[in-house]
C-alpha cells in the first residue's frame, strides 16, 4: 500500500514543487483538492472492495447465526408459555434490527392472520429449507420443542479450519484465477502470434515443445476457462446457499441434489438430518413409514426423498425399519446404529447421538481436505501452464538468436 500511495503522490508532489510547477496559489490549490479526491477515491475503491469480499464471505455463516437466533428465541418463547406467534408479532414491533429484515416479512405474514408454519411457507429465505422442514414436522407432533436439538445439531458451526480453507479457495478463484486466464489470453492471441511471424520470416526452426504448445493454445485457454467457471460456479453455490441451488434445479431433474449426495461430506451431513429428525420423530411416538417419510422431507433433497420412499416400500413388504433403513446408507453403518439404539434407554436421537458427531467431525475433515486440494491442484495445474507457455517463448527467442547469428 505505501508503494501505491507513493506512485499516486509522486506525480502530483512533482507538479506541485517541481520545475515546473504552476506559480499562482490557485492553481496550485485546484491540483492539490483534485489529487487529494483521486487519492480518497482509490482508498474507498479498495476498502469498498475489502467490505464486498467480507460481505460475501460471511453470508453464509450469517444466515446460519441468524437461524441459531430464532432457535434460540423460539425455545425462550416456548418455556415462557407464549406462542410463537405471540414471540414473533412482540419482536417485530421493537424494531429490533438484528433480526433481519426476513423477520419482519414473517411477522407481517402472521399479524395478517397465517399460523406460524402457513408464514414459514411464504417467507423460504428466512431459515435452511431443513430447518424449516422439521419446524414443520415439530408442528405436527404438537410439540416444536421436541425438534429443537435435532435443528441445533444441523446448524453447528464449521471450525476455524475448515473455514479458513475455503474462504482462501473462494479468494483463490476471485483474484487469482480471473488474472491468471486474463494474462494467459492476453499473451496467447497478441504476443505469441507475433513472434511466431517473425520466426516464420527468418525460418527459425522451433523446439518440439514449442510447435506443441503454439498448436494447443486453443485448448489450454479453453481449459483454464472451463477451470475457472466450474469454480466460480460452485462458489457462487456457496455464497447463495440453499435458495440459489433451488433455482438452478430442474423440477423432473435434480441433478444439483444428486451432485450433493455425491460429495462425501454432504453425504454425511444429509444421513446426520435424516438421522436426527427420524430418532425425534420415533421418540415422539410417531409411526415409522410416516417418521421415515417425514425425516425424508427434513433433508430437503430429492435423493434422500427417494431413499426415504425405497424404505417405506420395503416396511410395507414386512421388512424391519433397521433393516429397511440399509437403503439410506450403503455402507450398512446406520443399519447397525438403529438396531442397537433400539435396545438401549433414553430414545433413539440420545442413543444416535455419538453417530451424529462422528458424522459432522468427517464431514468437517473432508470438506477441509477438499478444500485444500481443490486450492492446491489449482495453482499448480496453473503453475504447469505458465511453465508450458514460458518454455515456448524461451524456445522460440533461442531459435530466433540462432537464426540471426548463423545469418552474420
Amino acid at each position: 500500500m505505501a508503494m501505491h500511495a507513493e506512485m499516486i503522490f509522486q506525480p502530483l508532489l512533482g507538479q506541485v514543487f517541481g520545475p515546473d510547477a504552476p506559480t499562482s496559489g490557485i492553481e496550485t490549490l485546484i491540483r492539490l483538492v483534485f489529487g487529494a479526491i483521486a487519492f480518497l477515491l482509490w482508498v474507498g475503491g479498495l476498502a469498498g472492495t475489502v467490505l464486498l469480499i467480507h460481505f460475501f464471505l460471511t453470508l453464509p455463516m450469517r444466515r446460519a447465526e441468524r437461524a441459531r437466533l430464532f432457535l434460540g428465541l423460539l425455545e425462550s418463547a416456548l418455556q415462557r408459555g407464549q406462542t410463537v406467534e405471540q414471540m414473533i408479532l412482540s419482536l417485530a414491533q421493537s424494531r429490533e434490527p438484528i433480526v433481519g429484515v426476513r423477520f419482519h416479512l414473517l411477522a407481517a405474514y402472521i399479524e395478517g392472520g397465517l399460523p406460524f408454519v402457513a408464514a414459514l411457507d411464504k417467507v423460504p429465505r428466512f431459515l435452511p429449507p431443513q430447518i424449516s422442514a422439521m419446524l414443520r414436522a415439530g408442528e405436527k407432533l404438537g410439540d416444536l420443542r421436541r425438534v429443537l436439538p435435532a435443528c441445533r445439531e444441523i446448524l453447528q458451526d464449521r471450525p476455524t479450519a475448515v473455514r479458513s480453507a475455503v474462504h482462501y479457495m473462494i479468494l483463490v478463484v476471485l483474484f487469482f484465477s480471473p488474472v491468471f486466464v486474463f494474462v494467459t489470453v492476453t499473451t496467447v492471441t497478441f504476443v505469441v502470434p507475433r513472434f511466431k511471424g517473425i520466426a516464420a520470416g527468418m525460418n527459425a526452426p522451433l523446439w518440439p515443445l514449442t510447435q506443441f504448445v503454439f498448436a494447443n493454445t486453443a485448448w489450454l485457454i479453453g481449459f483454464e476457462i472451463i477451470l475457472f467457471l466450474l469454480l466460480a460456479i460452485a462458489t457462487l453455490l456457496y455464497i447463495g446457499g440453499p435458495w440459489l441451488a433451488r433455482r438452478l434445479q430442474f423440477r423432473g431433474w435434480p441433478y444439483v441434489d444428486w451432485i450433493a449426495w455425491k460429495m462425501p461430506w454432504k453425504q454425511k451431513r444429509l444421513q446426520r438430518t435424516f438421522s436426527a429428525m427420524l430418532a425425534v420423530l420415533l421418540d415422539g411416538g410417531v409411526p415409522e413409514a410416516e417418521a421415515v417419510r417425514l425425516a425424508g422431507d427434513c433433508t430437503a433433497n430429492e435423493i434422500c426423498r427417494l431413499r426415504a420412499a425405497h424404505i417405506i416400500a420395503a416396511m410395507g413388504q414386512g421388512t424391519t425399519l433397521g433393516d429397511a433403513v440399509r437403503a439410506f446408507d450403503d455402507g450398512g453403518e446406520f443399519h447397525w446404529r438403529l438396531t442397537n439404539a433400539t435396545h438401549t434407554h433414553g430414545g433413539f436421537l440420545q442413543a444416535l447421538r455419538g453417530w451424529h458427531e462422528a458424522l459432522d467431525a468427517k464431514a468437517f475433515q473432508q470438506e477441509e481436505a477438499t478444500a485444500h486440494a481443490v486450492t492446491s491442484s489449482l495453482v499448480i495445474l496453473n503453475g504447469l501452464v505458465v511453465a508450458l507457455i514460458t518454455t515456448a517463448m524461451f524456445g522460440l527467442l533461442v531459435s530466433i538468436l540462432k537464426s540471426m547469428l548463423s545469418s552474420l
